[in-house]
């Protein structure tokens, strides 16, 4: 009876030690480390732990890490007065991100590639050849917000023709909102869509105004 007893203490005292032990991790990992992660989010990068949200005129437009469409009102026609950016099979939804999952050599894909080319060189009045990659095929997440210097510049031209602005004007804008590789070393140089148009709105806007 003795041994059944020390036996039934002994395993009390085991579960009680466990129960205490998950009781004290689950107030540190689930309750005063996320608050801690969350209160230095905050404090030392706010904007990109509140999702890089630009804003304009006192309003929400989107942000700087989500890619969006820029149509004419109510329909799916690129608007030639806006910087483009790259295709997105999933509508910029953050929800649905992804890739197609196409191969390089799928010829839906290739299809896709080809006829997309052929749009951006009529849209942008520029030769298939200066069509950059980016220009055709979505990024990897489907929302990538930039794109490239290249993809940028050819674009200049019928933003300007649109806007009715200067062509040195405009591209001066996508000079000034090209950023270089992060660290010198990582990534490519890109150039943020909403950032370089909302610049162009505000100088749209600056050269009516005067």
């Amino acid at each position: 009876m003795t041994a059944v007893n020390t036996e039934l203490r002994n395993t009390t005292r085991v579960a009680w030690a466990a129960l205490r032990a998950l009781l004290v991790l689950t107030l540190v990992t689930g309750v005063i480390y996320p608050l801690a992660v969350t209160g230095v989010a905050q404090a030392v990068f706010h904007d990109q732990a509140n999702g890089s949200i630009v804003k304009a005129d006192g309003k929400e437009v989107g942000s700087r890490l989500i890619g969006q469409s820029w149509n004419l009102p109510g329909t799916d026609r690129p608007d030639p007065k806006w910087f483009q950016g790259r295709p997105s099979h999933s509508g910029y939804d953050p929800l649905s991100t992804g890739s197609s999952q196409l191969g390089a050599s799928n010829p839906t894909l290739v299809k896709t590639v080809e006829t997309a080319e052929k749009q951006v060189a009529a849209f942008n009045g520029v030769p298939e050849s200066a069509v950059p990659a980016d220009a055709v095929t979505g990024s990897a997440s489907a929302i990538d917000p930039d794109i490239s210097p290249v993809y940028a510049r050819i674009q200049v031209r019928r933003v300007a023709e649109a806007n009715g602005m200067p062509e040195a004007v405009v591209a001066e804008l996508v000079r000034d909102h090209t950023q270089g590789r992060m660290a010198g070393f990582l990534g490519e140089p890109r150039v943020n869509v909403l950032e370089l148009n909302l610049a162009l709105r505000d100088a749209v806007a600056g050269q009516h105004g005067s």
